[in-house]
């Protein structure tokens, strides 16, 4: 396959191709495979089949990444299994189970987002036993055995881990069970032998074992665990027990661990819990070892009355300092998941209205109003939670699962072409609605499907679609704010009289001080073509899910939009993820490895420079330098890469790293009332001077209910005295990037990637892909070290 993107061989053959019958996949047949799955369940038309497969092979529309690794499979078909088809998930956190539940999503491929306000972890129980640990067994030493066996006598206990994704879940919850024994004291050998040696292949989901951090997952819980003796968890030691679960999933070579926690806004334990977690001496960055598994996830606080204009500026400071601490609306949330009752503007404010000044009871009783009808318990609660997010926060619900898909809008050649952009956008609608026929095992999982079907269809390269569409103009728009004032270019006037006649929106060049006053700054222009794209998308949507589930007998969602970034997928096509601008026309793109991975050593081999990834750490927490180094274990692979619209004159007269937040959020913002009906993924980059600033727009924007919830702030890579290392993106001008692409020609040994590849791939019985939770760089982001302030 010859993507159009030098990212797109390596992240394709990495994350998304099987072996099958011997041989790994191509292009073709993993759309084959995915697209025959999507059939069957989703009882497609012939002529939904068709459309699908043309969109998906054009790269025009791709399915969930997670259908794109395990859909079609037998193993994926089974009920048990059904998680691993999607994205992402969040459920609130009330019980042991709920966690292991966190841990058997990991280890499907989901990314998983929790909930941990006190009305959640006020219901797990207290900690009433001291736990002496004790490890036995090497993983290989002995006949496996599938399931997880406990065997207890008085004050002593065995746990013998089973060689299956359930076992180790199991093993996981045994574990938080033996800390409630009920006696002071406990003593706890864990069998490690009945499990798979590192190495050996893992049936079904696919990749190979790698147990290692089994070992550290089980100390840690019971380091963990011994400190609560008497009382209940903390919300921060929950989540860190959860954390050191994904740590050992992403040790087990199963996937990229990509995790939400949402804490109570003012839960003053959460809000330092990352304080300080990585620290830069000397140009070296260590880490804080007993805390380390905090950067499995994103750390958010959540409001349920508008925050103060004081509490949006502490907010942004800490972001720009740390990454951490990003206020999530939760009004704004309940309010569009109940789209269905609250289905005209004067509704929404009046539920918004009750919800911050009255609480939730009063807003209940709106709510109640609205249907008509005395609501049942159980559903009434599900829409007052309706504000848990996924890890990359595109999606909203109560204890969901989700499957997004995504259209790659840089792959239009011709912004005029609404019928083709229609054509995608409905193949993406058909895609996600397929999934609503699944019916889960997990009860609570059914359940929220049964009360909240959601589906999300997403896009991503938007700011390159909207170059090609508007020329350079529309970026010199942008370096001046995205403020109206603007003065357009002839070409850049002919561009927007044509999209305007496209819509039905009269645009003429104006002839008077009052024409221009009255519309025509071309700002206003730009505001207005942008929305028209933006709505005409959505429409499509809306149309064709209520459609599909008509048909099919299906609860109609009453949200069906999003922007999910699409870090991973984005890389197939080359096209700027989600809706963000990507960080320069030229960058260097790293693309995370496990230590020789086949498609890594091809990559060496096709001339691309390989570098230790951020987790790869000495004995002191400092990041290694040598990739071939034996405490390595991860390997970025580096890509230089140009945007497909860098050679449009007047481009390189423009610093795209330098958008203001301001603009950022303006565009983000007009994402969010324009097109998304859940969140819109968004991580905003920001310098010093424009904490205060944005911190004024995201509160102006609360308190007029314009449809803000949530969005992560990052400071800008090159902002303040230190920078971030190996991010997944670093920006370069032409001359660097036309500099490593010579150097990745000298290297290269062959032109042929998949020749490279087979070299590599001969005698394994299987490849050790890792995968992209939630597709997202925005995760990769979480995982950055913090900086002093």
């Amino acid at each position: 396959m010859n993507f159009p993107s030098l990212t797109g061989n390596p992240v394709y053959y990495r994350t998304y191709s099987r072996f099958v019958n011997g041989r790994r996949e191509e292009w073709v047949d993993t759309i084959d495979r995915v697209v025959n799955g999507l059939a069957e369940l989703g009882k497609l038309t012939i002529a939904e089949i068709e459309l699908i497969k043309s969109e998906a092979l054009g790269l025009r529309m791709l399915p969930a990444g997670r259908s794109l690794w395990c859909g079609g499979t037998n193993w994926a078909k089974r009920p048990e299994n059904f998680s691993s088809n999607y994205n992402c998930s969040s459920f609130r956190i009330t019980s042991f189970e709920r966690m292991a539940c966190m841990m058997d999503l990991l280890m499907q491929g989901v990314g998983t987002g929790t909930v941990l306000e006190p009305d959640c972890i006020d219901k797990l129980p207290i900690i009433t036993t001291k736990v002496d640990l004790k490890i036995v067994g090497v993983p290989g030493d002995l006949t496996s055995v599938e399931d997880t066996h406990v065997f207890r006598k008085d004050d002593k206990a065995c746990i013998v881990v089973g060689d299956s994704r359930q076992g180790w879940v199991n093993a996981f919850l045994e574990v938080m069970e033996a800390a409630v024994y009920g006696s002071d004291r406990l003593i706890l050998h864990i069998e490690l032998g009945r499990i798979r040696a590192a190495g050996s292949k893992i049936e079904g989901f696919g990749g190979v074992a790698n147990p290692i951090g089994l070992v550290a997952m089980f100390e840690a819980m019971v380091r963990i665990l011994n400190s609560a003796v008497g009382r209940q968890l903390t919300s921060v030691e929950a989540c860190l027990i959860m954390d050191e679960a994904s740590m050992s999933v992403v040790a087990g070579g199963v996937r990229r661990s990509a995790s939400m926690r949402q804490f109570a806004s003012d839960d003053k334990l959460a809000a330092v819990a990352k304080d300080n977690l990585w620290v830069e001496t000397d140009g070296e960055w260590s880490i804080d070892p007993l805390r380390d598994a905090h950067r499995m996830g994103n750390h958010t606080r959540v409001f349920h009355t508008k925050p103060s204009l004081v509490e949006c500026i502490e907010s942004v400071a800490k972001q720009y300092n740390s990454g951490e601490g990003a206020i999530m609306w939760a009004g704004e949330a309940v309010t569009r998941a109940n789209a269905d009752l609250l289905d005209t503007d004067t509704s929404r404010r009046v539920f918004l209205a009750e919800y911050n000044m009255h609480g939730r009871d009063c807003a209940a009783d709106y709510l109640e109003d609205r249907s008509g009808a005395l609501m049942p318990v159980d559903e009434l609660a599900d829409r007052l939670n309706r504000y848990g997010m996924n890890p990359c926060a595109e999606i909203i619900g109560n204890n969901f699962m989700c499957n997004l898909a995504d259209v790659h809008l840089s792959q239009f050649d011709n912004p005029l072409d609404l019928e083709a952009q229609a054509r995608s956008f409905k193949a993406a609608s058909i895609v996600v609605c397929s999934h609503l026929h699944h019916k889960f095992v997990d009860p609570i999982q059914q359940n929220s499907r049964e009360l909240d079907p959601i589906v999300g269809v997403s896009f991503t390269g938007l700011f390159d679609f909207f170059v090609q569409a508007f020329d350079v103009d529309w970026l010199r728009w942008w370096e001046q704010g995205r403020q109206s004032e603007f003065e357009m270019s002839d070409k850049g006037w002919s561009k927007c009289l044509a999209i305007g006649e496209l819509f039905g929106i009269d645009i003429k060049k104006p002839t008077t001080d009052k024409e221009y006053d009255d519309f025509y700054h071309e700002g206003n222009i730009y505001r207005a073509l942008e929305s028209a794209y933006l709505a005409y998308w959505k429409n499509i949507v809306v149309e064709n899910v209520g459609v599909y589930c008509s048909k099919h007998n299906l609860k109609v969602p009453n949200r069906c939009t999003t922007v999910q970034p699409s870090g991973t997928k984005s890389l197939l096509t080359g096209s700027s993820p989600g809706w963000h601008p990507p960080k320069a026309a030229q960058f260097i793109r790293r693309i995370t490895f496990s230590r020789e991975n086949p498609v890594a050593m091809a990559c060496l081999d096709y001339g691309y420079n390989v570098i230790p990834s951020v987790t790869d750490k000495d004995e002191n927490g400092n990041l290694l330098n040598d990739p071939f180094d034996p405490r390595c274990a991860e390997w970025l692979v580096e890509v230089p890469i140009e945007t497909n619209w860098a050679h449009i004159e007047g481009v390189e007269s423009i610093n795209i790293s330098k958008l203001s937040a301001l603009a950022q959020f303006d565009f983000y913002m007009s994402i969010q009332q324009n097109y998304t009906t859940h969140n819109t993924s968004a991580t905003i980059e920001l310098e010093h001077h424009e904490i205060e600033p944005l911190a004024t727009a995201i509160y102006e924007s609360i308190q007029e209910d314009d449809g803000y919830i949530s969005a992560a702030l990052l400071r800008r890579f090159d902002a303040g005295s230190s920078t971030y290392p190996r991010l997944p993106f670093e920006p370069i001008d032409r001359a660097a990037y036309l500099r490593l692409v010579d150097d990745v020609a000298n290297r290269r040994k062959s032109q042929d990637f998949g020749a490279l590849l087979a070299h590599y791939d001969r005698g394994l019985l299987t490849p050790n892909p890792e995968t992209a939770g939630c597709d997202s760089d925005k995760c990769l982001i979480i995982e950055l070290p913090q900086t002093a302030a």
